[in-house]
């Protein structure tokens, strides 16, 4: 059960991760973002869940290591 709500985590996590680059990618690539502050706000929310993902594979790799 734990593992699954992990598994179901990383997923979703993983899937804002994709979302936020394609948004950050649009933005950019429009043009009218002239200053970058939408562009970066994009970079640093694609960071957070990239990092947050990571943390949620290392759990899942410790928690299958230790049976």
């Amino acid at each position: 059960m734990q593992q699954t709500v992990l598994i179901v985590l990383m997923i979703a996590a993983a899937l804002t991760t994709l979302g936020i680059l394609a948004r950050g990618i649009i933005v950019m690539a429009r043009g009218k973002d002239g200053s970058g502050v939408q562009a970066n706000r994009m970079m640093s929310y694609r960071v957070g869940f990239q990092a947050l993902t990571i943390i949620i594979i290392i759990i899942l790799f410790l928690i299958n290591r230790h049976g």
